[in-house]
């Protein structure tokens, strides 16, 4: 049995609430979630990719190997604690307005999940004193690289 990671309390994440949607295309086993995941997370700047939190669900079994191939380390939400995902939760209520309960997303191409995604991250969110997520990763990716630029 593989021990389950939890996030650590005090780790402050969900900056941007910025969204990316990953097509799923050959199914949602544990090794095909791993492999889109991969695709989509290494494209991301290295420092965005360095934690990943997760709700308790067989998908993300493969998760120790996800870890390897992707240097980003995997944690686990406590089961029926929907409070520790608010995110994940707020994100969901705002995808239902695109894809109801019960849609199969099989039908969906990449091209219509990046228009779905593109939405959400332009719209402005009360959390991010109504910046967008898109605003909000913008900032954030370039007060990174001043801070890179100024570093000795």
């Amino acid at each position: 049995m593989v021990p389950i990671r939890r996030r650590p309390r005090d780790v402050e994440d969900r900056a941007s609430r910025y969204v990316l949607l990953v097509p799923l295309p050959d199914g949602r086993t544990a090794a095909h979630v791993r492999a889109a995941l991969t695709r989509q997370v290494t494209r991301l700047p290295a420092d965005l990719r360095r934690t990943f939190t997760w709700d308790q669900g067989k998908e993300m079994a493969d998760h120790i190997r996800f870890s390897i191939d992707t240097d980003v380390q995997v944690y686990f939400c406590d089961t029926h604690r929907p409070w520790q995902r608010g995110s994940n939760e707020n994100t969901n209520g705002l995808l239902r307005q695109y894809f109801p309960k019960g849609t199969d997303l099989s039908r969906y191409s990449a091209d219509a999940l990046e228009k779905v995604a593109a939405a959400l991250n332009s719209r402005p969110r009360k959390a991010l004193d109504w910046k967008t997520p898109a605003e909000a990763l913008r900032n954030h990716l370039s007060s990174q690289r001043r801070r890179v630029a100024t570093a000795p």
